[in-house]
């Protein structure tokens, strides 16, 4: 990523989405930065009257969604990264979990992430270049109580990712799926999470992450800044990683996890392997 870049990125207001967008108008880079409300980004562009394109966008608004990539292009002239980004904290217990929640946060989550990929992808697949970055979580690998659905939406987008990654590989365009663990951003703290309507009977398991939500900003060790960083040397390098880790709490989490999955996989191997027909060699 020698040349001047054309970023849009969804969420440039804050956590991630902010930092990312700072980090490469800082290059030299321009940013289509989609937010719900542009006048959160007006000392973005002050600073950098040039180079910070603000749109008002709900990327859960398919039309509107379709209508802010076509701008970009006639803007810009092409989008070389975009930055599926924009998202919220959902804690609830399954039992908990309403259908209404459940849609929206897979609303906000995968069918976002969805419809602006389909809208920018005609356009690299054309140019024979192009980067797609969804930022997932380390949640997108690993689960914990009370982060059923959020981890679920998170699962599908990296899903997503993987399959994108084989599908448009062979035009030159990369894919990358970002698992952050817990950063300095604005998910945590109280009224940062969507909050399920409490039942006691989950208050050991769900209950307890809920307290770890509300009162554990400020304490994240990860730094969004650095995390931009990463992001843009592991898409500047010539084999990008489908899947980065983000954060030492990240990175612990997935391969315990992973270490996990493949004992339980060797244990049950002949019981598993056992459910083919006899004739299969």
């Amino acid at each position: 990523m020698n040349e001047r870049q054309i970023w849009f990125v969804t969420g440039a207001s804050s956590g991630f989405g902010r930092a990312i967008t700072e980090a490469a108008v800082e290059a030299g880079d321009t940013v289509v930065a989609a937010v719900r409300r542009p006048a959160a980004l007006d000392d973005l562009v002050a600073a950098h009257p040039r180079l910070v394109d603000p749109v008002a966008l709900d990327v859960t608004d398919g039309p509107a969604v379709d209508a802010a990539v076509a701008g970009a292009l006639e803007r810009h002239g092409r989008i070389d990264v975009l930055v599926n980004n924009a998202g919220r904290t959902q804690v609830g217990a399954v039992e908990e979990t309403t259908d209404d929640e459940l849609r929206n946060l897979f609303d906000l989550h995968v069918f976002g992430p969805f419809g602006l990929t389909r809208a920018v992808l005609p356009h690299m697949r054309e140019r024979g270049s192009g980067a797609i970055v969804m930022i997932s979580s380390v949640g997108g690998q690993v689960v914990m109580p009370g982060f059923g659905v959020y981890c679920a939406t998170k699962f599908a987008l990296e899903a997503v990712a993987e399959t994108l990654a084989a599908e448009v590989a062979p035009f030159g365009i990369k894919v990358m799926a970002v698992e952050p663990g817990a950063f300095r951003t604005n998910l945590f703290g109280p009224g940062a999470a969507v909050m399920s309507a409490e039942n006691p009977a989950y208050a050991e398991t769900a209950g307890a992450t809920r307290r770890f939500v509300e009162n554990g900003d400020g304490t994240q060790p990860g730094d969004p800044a650095k995390a931009a960083a990463a992001i843009r040397t592991a898409l500047a390098a010539e084999t990008t990683p489908i899947r980065l880790p983000l954060g030492g709490d990240a990175v612990d989490g997935i391969i315990a996890h992973l270490d996990s999955v493949r004992a339980e996989v060797a244990a049950w191997e002949k019981v598993s392997r056992g459910t083919d027909f006899d004739d299969v060699t």
